[in-house]
């Protein structure tokens, strides 16, 4: 039996409260002594009810949020790296070329067209315009984008197409790490088995993931496991 590769991120005793300062500095405790590891190959999805903390701890992870205790570990170059006390420059390594994060909500950046807004995470690594191009257009053809919008900034598109070029974006570069938050919840049935075509083919090659999705169908198709967040529910 072979022996299984070491996880890509590792989670050790994470808390996260968060303190109100605009009201008498209450705290309002979310999860304590959580614990995760993801392999490659793995798609874990957080799973629990609304409020239970599950974008609290994507954030986390990310390094949007800082967490009250604990730390998390992220595979980059051979070595782990604790985004939770990494220098910001190091953060910002390890997400250009480790750590991806694919939302439902696009952070529109005007007047920038949606071609070259889509191969950006490509040219900042060193790909060749033309390949970089190439691969832009394979993706949003994949996803039905229309063509006639390829060279106009996704700031009046509609939620599901700048979802979509959010997602162009995201998948265009294989990160070894995708973290996914609702990444189909503004798409149509069509559009989310391509998603999930996308998902299935980044995990067969080895991406390790973590995911929110409220679509039953589509947690079921690429979930390889349930984490219920709950059961790190903080005292309050």
């Amino acid at each position: 039996m072979s022996a299984l590769p070491p996880p890509s991120i590792v989670v050790e005793d994470l808390a996260k409260t968060f303190v109100l300062h605009n009201a008498d500095s209450a705290t309002i405790p979310v999860f304590e002594n959580l614990r995760l590891e993801v392999r490659p190959g793995e798609c874990v999805v957080l799973a629990g009810e609304s409020g239970v903390g599950k974008s609290t701890l994507m954030r986390s992870i990310y390094g949007n949020y800082l967490p009250t205790g604990g730390g998390v570990k992220v595979m980059h170059d051979g070595a782990y790296v604790d985004i939770t006390s990494a220098a910001p420059h190091e953060v910002l390594e390890v997400r250009r070329r480790t750590l991806g994060y694919v939302s439902q909500f696009l952070r529109v950046i005007p007047r920038i067209p949606t071609l070259q807004l889509v191969m950006e995470p490509l040219l900042e690594n060193g790909v060749e315009e033309e390949d970089a191009r190439a691969r832009a257009v394979e993706l949003l053809k994949a996803l039905r984008l229309p063509e006639a919008h390829w060279e106009l900034p996704p700031a009046t598109f509609s939620g599901g197409e700048q979802q979509r070029v959010n997602i162009a974006r995201s998948f265009i570069r294989k990160y070894p790490v995708l973290l996914l938050d609702e990444p189909t919840a503004s798409l149509d049935a069509e559009n989310r088995a391509i998603v999930v075509g996308l998902i299935k083919a980044a995990l067969a090659e080895g991406a390790a993931m973590i995911g929110i999705f409220h679509d039953e169908d589509v947690r079921d198709a690429v979930a390889t496991r349930l984490f219920p967040v709950s059961q790190f529910k903080a005292a309050a």
